[in-house]
């Protein structure tokens, strides 16, 4: 599309490539330099025209890829650009309402922030929640779902079980499971809003034999996913696999969750890194065409 060019984030570079294929767009690199005291600098290698697409996830170093991508998305608009920042991982999604006595709503402050850095449009993947989503007033959420089952039906599983951690995750069990013409359960889960620890209940169905995959939203410290994996195997479940939109797998979460009795972790291509394994580029760009 000779009208959209795409800009590759310092973050998603190769996300950024696939999703500029799809759109038959010109790709912008960009050049990033950072500073001593930490600050960033962006260079955009060319002009964005009219239309572009900024790819740019904000996983960890997250207030750093965050900004990098306010001030491309700035520099885009002050040129006189229309700008849809594509954002695979949206950072504070999580911070979505205060939880506790003197806490602030992060969520709508990025959105808040990103408006007035010039992005007329948010894609995103499998955000933390609707309501958090609700603070962007042109927001577009893409399912990874699909796209995940349908690897794992590549994956020749046994009686296939479809987990979540949680009862907040159940309606994605659910989906992914009809997607893979499997069963699907969720666990009971509880965690300490200060400390942050995990406790899940022993389950009370029969999982005997059964491969099992855990699926979430996002796998960050790995506490929910190791918990349920120790539950799932001690009920005598067979092969346990992980499957998420977002791998952040923060200090050694994915060797833990190896340890744990999961046999492999499987991801989109939100976040780079060696567990990315299903490509979102092409529904991504999907959405952004629609949104410019």
């Amino acid at each position: 599309m000779a009208d959209i060019s795409v800009i590759a984030g310092p973050s998603s570079p190769d996300l950024a490539a696939g999703i500029a294929r799809r759109l038959g767009a010109d790709l912008i690199s960009t050049e990033l330099r950072i500073f001593s005291d930490g600050e960033s600098k962006v260079r955009l290698d060319r002009p964005a025209g009219k239309k572009c697409v900024l790819v740019q996830s904000t996983h960890p170093p997250t207030d750093s890829n965050l900004m990098q991508a306010m001030m491309i998305a700035r520099k885009c608009a002050d040129d006189g650009a229309k700008v849809c920042a594509v954002m695979p991982y949206l950072a504070y999604a999580r911070q979505d309402r205060a939880f506790l006595e003197g806490e602030g709503v992060s969520a709508a402050l990025v959105a808040r922030l990103l408006e007035a850095s010039g992005v007329n449009a948010i894609v995103t993947v499998d955000i933390h929640s609707q309501m958090a989503l609700s603070y962007f007033k042109n927001a577009r959420n893409v399912s990874s779902i699909p796209l995940l089952a349908e690897h794992a039906s590549k994956m020749k599983l046994k009686k296939p079980l479809v987990v979540s951690p949680d009862a907040g995750g159940a309606d994605r069990a659910e989906e992914f499971a009809r997607l893979l013409k499997a069963d699907a359960v969720a666990l009971k889960k509880s965690r300490d809003r200060k400390t942050g620890e995990v406790s899940i209940e022993k389950i009370n169905f029969d999982v005997s034999g059964r491969d099992a995959i855990l699926v979430d939203d996002m796998i960050s410290s790995g506490g929910s996913i190791v918990k349920a994996a120790e539950v799932l195997r001690k009920a005598g479940a067979g092969n346990v696999y992980a499957m998420c939109a977002h791998a952040l797998l923060v200090g050694d979460a994915a060797q833990r969750i190896m340890a744990s009795g999961v046999k492999d972790i499987v991801a989109t291509n939100s976040i780079p890194g060696r567990y990315a394994k299903v490509d979102m580029s092409a529904p991504l760009a999907d959405a952004a065409r629609s949104a410019l």
